[in-house]
């Protein structure tokens, strides 16, 4: 299973996806030094309260807010102990969920950054303001701050600066990869070139169903992935229909009934109301 998890149509910015590995009993990950060890949200700056109260009341475990770049940090981990934040920012003007789990006027915006800890973070810069269009926007306390396009949520990275941290190690409650957007597929094929005579291991591109992807690793040893935007989520289903089917690649819809016998069955939640 790939289980996305993003907003109602999936925009870019937006998504988040689980493989559910625990089912083949596979190994617990360590989160360290080559891994990305935080995924932020950008929530809205006056709902840092409802969120605190909704992660009491679901029995989440959070630590006290912090603030960072001049804005309240909300910092806790999953189940499996990957560590998530929500971030009260004002400026983000991203749309809300209208019909989703929380109300709109608090729903989660989408990404704000992601966190990648790294023993000696300078290539890691190079590469991100020499290829991948990133630019310094400030440090705080060992952790530096990039940005692109625009900057502001969506379109940040931090660095983490942890030379004595131990190494991660892949498994359930680490993050397998980070995955950054181009809008087209020309775009794709003209950064994949340039990496590429980097010297880097990239990829073929590779037809994922709803973007096309290539991938390679930077040079702390965080796996990158570059997709593009299109064709999107609603390539073959409706917004109404969207996470309500089993969706195979193509060369997989021979064997659909096999599979959905042997697959593990899942269930979908209730959306909508409450807190």
């Amino acid at each position: 299973y790939h289980l996305y998890y993003g907003d109602e149509v999936g925009n870019p910015g937006t998504v988040l996806t689980f493989f559910p590995w625990g089912n083949n009993g596979a190994p617990a990950g360590r989160p360290g030094t080559g891994q990305l060890t935080t995924t932020a949200f950008s929530i809205p700056r006056e709902s840092l309260g409802y969120w605190t109260e909704r992660l009491v009341e679901h029995g989440v475990r959070f630590e006290k807010p912090v603030e960072r770049f001049g804005d309240s940090v909300l910092h806790f981990a999953d189940p499996d102990g990957i560590g998530l934040e929500l971030v009260a920012e004002a400026e983000d003007t991203r749309p809300g969920w209208q019909t989703g789990p929380v109300p709109e006027e608090h729903a989660v915006r989408g990404f704000e950054s992601v966190a990648l800890s790294e023993k000696e973070p300078g290539r890691t810069a190079e590469l991100l303001t020499g290829v991948l269009g990133f630019r310094r926007a400030g440090e705080e306390d060992g952790r530096f701050r990039y940005e692109a396009g625009e900057g502001g949520s969506g379109n940040r990275v931090h660095l983490l600066h942890q030379p004595e941290g131990p190494t991660g190690r892949m498994g359930v409650g680490a993050v397998h990869h980070v995955a950054f957007r181009v809008p087209d597929h020309e775009s794709h094929e003209e950064i994949r070139e340039e990496i590429a005579k980097l010297g880097y291991s990239v990829t073929p591109v590779i037809d994922r169903q709803y973007f096309d992807a290539i991938y390679f690793r930077e040079p702390g040893g965080v796996l990158f992935e570059i997709a593009t935007d299109p064709p999107g989520f609603t390539t073959d289903e409706t917004v109404g229909e969207l996470g309500t089917n089993l969706k195979l690649p193509p060369q997989y819809e021979e064997h659909r009934a096999d599979l959905e016998r042997t697959l593990p069955e899942l269930s979908l939640p209730v959306v909508g109301g409450g807190k």
